[in-house]
């Protein structure tokens, strides 16, 4: 992708919290990465920034198209690219180690159940909460849990019967006060239940009484002047009032599901699918259709395109959540979630499928505006020129060199009133000698159309010269002998004054300066004139470096251009040691020039 493909999409970006993912010409996922704001990270790869990393550079120029998908939190944007990371494996992402997933919170199925840290998630009937992005705010919530309401830690098996027995004697964390010991009975299971029962209120986020108690405590450190224990205090209720409970992305209480729902206007529909393995999105994607018939409803284009997502995506969950009930293929359950984990996930494709409508709708009317101005512009330039066809294609020529030395031209094109840079050309002038501009003109002109009459390609309806009488007569001159001066309009312009010159015609034409249609000739003339000085400036640097190079006696200009062009520049090759240069040329050869630039070294010293 270049800076300009971007432009063109930038606006349709949202500022949200998202995965990006950027992918090649065959869809395979380059690059995964999570923003807070999605418009803001993405546009950091496009730019003139020069701390950028080379791999950097060379992913995005390597990409063909950009993904998006939209989630609630940051939190989430990070747990959703570390599963499409574990997945798909993109070519430019770090690779993770191992392969953990993030921490939950397990309040264990068990009589007196214990609260701990765990990576894992089994069912056996315990409650989790999570995913926790960051493993020290699960021991600071812990850590307030344990100071509110001491609970056990060991791992004993605490039945009626045990107890009763005496098998279980109370532990140290007992006497510390970490623990009201139910081991031995000093703690009634319906007490300490009642404390899990809190618990599970705060891990949800519901701790309005929790919070009330925090604030007591804090006020009463503060009246007593103890104004650090009153800071950890509030650390401590900040940590729960940043604490989010539930994620869309990542939830335990659901498996293997699919999730579809659909956005449509006039002329299309998008129908945005989330695949749920494990609890987890392992993939997003939105589908475009096309309404051939007014009576195409949102339900009868699910029915159609469920099926071939599905197989697309190999797809084997029975179970599919949509916005409202479908006739779906036998075996498979159609659920139309009203709340819970499921409205969520359904709430988050909803988003993205109307996210990707509202960017389709805005790339057609900013296209449309493209369109409409570069037409416009495009008649007013052939109403000036007097012209029988629309100028969609126009070339347009210009010379460089400084004395004679090192004689270069350009030939940029302009495709809809737009740059097409990668139909640009530059020409090493091989026929003239000396400073001859009129010459250099008639040489790069017959090139340029001898070689698109031979290879079959269409010719421009407008050719530009950068230049006067002069310029533009030599120019004619080849075009007459191509035999195509009728089939094309020529013209010149002159720097001075912005005139425009035609085919013999002595007075030349003045268009109005404010005209949309002459800052179109000056654009196409002033990238001809940038072109043309940009590949005169490297020539004229690659015959110093290799002038240079050719003071070493016994060193050649043939070999001295094989040295360049392997090193890249003098300083690398005065760097480089004997065995290195040896391996380009010979041996002979590469003790010379280390010693032609030791000598060198010396003399600056």
């Amino acid at each position: 992708m270049t800076t300009d493909d971007f432009k063109t999409i930038s606006d349709t970006i949202p500022r949200q919290p998202g995965v990006y993912r950027f992918l090649d010409k065959e869809g395979a996922i380059l690059y995964v990465g999570k923003a807070k704001d999605l418009r803001s990270r993405v546009s950091s790869y496009f730019g003139d920034r020069r701390d950028r990393a080379h791999k950097t550079r060379v992913m995005v120029k390597n990409a063909h198209r950009l993904e998006f998908t939209i989630v609630e939190t940051e939190a989430d944007a990070l747990l959703l690219e570390n599963t499409l990371i574990k997945k798909y494996q993109p070519r430019y992402n770090v690779m993770l180690r191992d392969d953990k997933s993030y921490s939950y919170i397990c309040i264990k199925n068990e009589r007196f159940p214990r609260v701990f840290i765990t990576r894992r998630v089994e069912k056996d009937g315990s409650t989790y909460f999570g995913p926790y992005t960051s493993k020290a705010r699960i021991k600071v919530i812990l850590e307030l849990i344990k100071r509110l309401f001491p609970l056990r830690t060991c791992h004993f098996n605490l039945s009626r019967e045990n107890i009763e027995a005496g098998k279980v004697r109370a532990c140290l964390e007992y006497h510390i006060k970490n623990c009201m010991a139910p081991c031995e009975g000093l703690e009634s299971e319906e007490e300490y239940n009642g404390k899990i029962n809190q618990v599970k209120n705060i891990l949800k986020g519901n701790f309005g009484a929790v919070k009330s108690h925090f604030k007591g405590v804090m006020e009463k450190y503060a009246e007593n002047l103890e104004f650090e224990k009153a800071h950890a205090i509030k650390e401590k209720l900040s940590a729960f009032e940043d604490y989010q409970a539930k994620s869309t992305v990542v939830s335990n209480t659901i498996r293997d599901v699919d999730v579809f729902s659909i956005a449509s206007d006039e002329k299309e529909a998008y129908i945005n699918y989330i695949k749920v393995v494990n609890g987890a999105i392992i993939h997003t994607h939105t589908q475009e259709l096309v309404k051939n018939l007014d009576d195409d409803d949102e339900k009868g284009l699910l029915e159609y395109a469920i099926p071939i997502i599905r197989e697309r995506f190999n797809s084997i969950a029975t179970e599919v959540i949509l916005p409202y009930s479908v006739q779906l293929e036998e075996g498979l359950q159609a659920v139309a979630p009203r709340i819970g984990d499921k409205r969520k996930l359904l709430e988050l494709s909803e988003k993205n499928a109307k996210y990707y409508l509202l960017q389709k709708q805005k790339e057609r009317a900013s296209q449309a505006r493209r369109q409409t101005s570069a037409e416009r512009i495009l008649r007013t330039l052939q109403k000036d020129l007097q012209m029988s066809e629309l100028p969609l294609h126009l070339e347009c020529f210009d010379n460089s060199n400084i004395h004679g030395a090192h004689p270069v031209a350009s030939c940029v094109v302009f495709k809809n009133a737009k740059p097409s840079k990668k139909d640009y050309r530059h020409f090493n002038i091989k026929t003239v000698e000396g400073p001859n501009d009129f010459a250099s003109m008639e040489e790069v002109v017959f090139r340029r159309y001898r070689r698109l009459l031979d290879e079959g390609e269409s010719l421009p309806q407008l050719i530009i010269i950068d230049g006067g009488k002069g310029q533009l007569g030599a120019a004619v001159a080849s075009l007459k002998n191509l035999g195509i001066l009728d089939k094309v309009t020529v013209i010149g312009i002159a720097k001075r004054l912005e005139e425009i010159f035609f085919p013999g015609d002595s007075i030349p034409l003045y268009i109005d300066k404010k005209s949309e249609s002459l800052k179109l000739i000056q654009q196409a003339r002033n990238e001809a004139h940038r072109f043309a000085i940009t590949f005169h400036r490297t020539k004229r640097s690659q015959h110093f470096t290799s002038t240079e190079l050719t003071k070493v006696p016994g060193i050649g200009e043939k070999t001295a251009q094989k040295l360049l062009s392997h090193f890249g520049s003098v300083k690398r090759l005065r760097n480089a040691s004997a065995a290195e240069i040896a391996e380009v040329s010979s041996l002979k050869a590469a003790e010379k020039v280390k010693a032609y630039f030791k000598e060198a070294g010396e003399e600056e010293e």
